[in-house]
């Protein structure tokens, strides 16, 4: 092992999430994406998850995987802890993403299997923790239902030394919160990534941390004021992105388009292009997100002052 539970706990708080910056040549655009990674530590993120979900990771090509997470990791040069993305649909693709992330020298990986039973499930895991990570993140994605049975998580967490982090998305994902935290004594650490329209119940049940791609510094002052017992202060944050919520987690899709004209917006991207086959963005939801970019950014003003 590579790693300790008190390296875990460094995790404790917002970790930024990348969406995948391209050029209007539909390449990879490094520089915002070191744009992105400058700004967010500088808001205060305890670290990165890429690729994911939120990246487009599936349609990238196993280079650009590459290219992104060691321009992230070049720089961040140490400054927060990166978690590498290995999910893939086949078994070798996740091994050679696995190998290529702790090669490049990621804190820890975080991995996505579908499930289907649990002997192939926990084989699958271990085959990845072969590869040696410095920890492993086990993501629970499953909007259909409850995801991976308890069950097979106690399990594992209780015979597997790599597995300290457990990415809850599932539906509803609180009583999953509190039936984790519960049977692991509050040892697993636990966080929640597209419930984030729940995070005020999320860390009312202990959620230790959140992945968010946009508004760090709102996300920030809702976790440190929540755990500074000003829970109400933290709700008056909360309750102010409820309409952007509301807007972006309609669909991934719809929360890709959004969230990169924000980071355009912003001067972190270069452009707000994404990647086809993806949902069409129209000129509805143009106006909207017009509209709730500028609301966004007089929260953002209205919390620095």
């Amino acid at each position: 092992m590579k790693t300790t539970s008190e390296k875990i706990n460094k995790l404790n708080g917002i970790i930024g999430v990348i969406n995948t910056p391209f050029t209007k040549d539909d390449l990879i655009d490094t520089k915002s994406i070191s744009n992105f990674v400058n700004y967010y530590i500088n808001a205060g993120v305890v670290g990165f998850l890429v690729p994911a979900m939120a990246s487009e990771v599936n349609k990238l090509t196993f280079y650009e995987r590459k290219q992104i997470v060691q321009t992230v990791i070049e720089q961040n040069n140490g400054r927060v802890m990166v978690i590498g993305g290995a999910s893939a649909n086949e078994h070798e693709s996740r091994m050679d993403n696995a190998n290529m992330l702790n090669e490049l020298g990621c804190d820890g990986i975080l991995i996505s299997i579908p499930y289907e039973n649990e002997i192939e499930y926990i084989k699958e895991i271990n085959k990845i923790c072969e590869t040696d990570p410095g920890f492993l993140v086990i993501q629970d994605w499953d909007f259909q239902g409850y995801g991976i049975p308890i069950d097979t998580i106690i399990k594992i967490y209780e015979n597997n030394e790599y597995f300290k982090s457990y990415k809850i998305e599932v539906a509803p994902a609180g009583v999953k919160y509190t039936e984790i935290i519960k049977a692991t004594g509050g040892k697993l650490h636990v966080s929640g990534g597209w419930a984030s329209n729940q995070m005020i119940e999320g860390l009312d049940r202990g959620v230790n941390a959140f992945m968010s791609t946009i508004l760090p510094e709102l996300y920030i002052s809702i976790y440190k004021m929540h755990h500074e017992g000003k829970r109400e202060e933290a709700k008056k944050i909360f309750n102010e992105l409820v309409p952007i919520l509301s807007f972006s987690h309609q669909h991934l899709d719809i929360s890709i388009h959004f969230n990169k004209r924000m980071l355009n917006r912003l001067g972190l991207f270069s452009t707000a292009c994404v990647r086809q086959p993806i949902l069409l963005f129209d000129e509805y939801h143009e106006r909207i997100a017009e509209e709730l970019i500028t609301y966004s950014f007089s929260l953002l003003n209205s919390y620095k002052s």
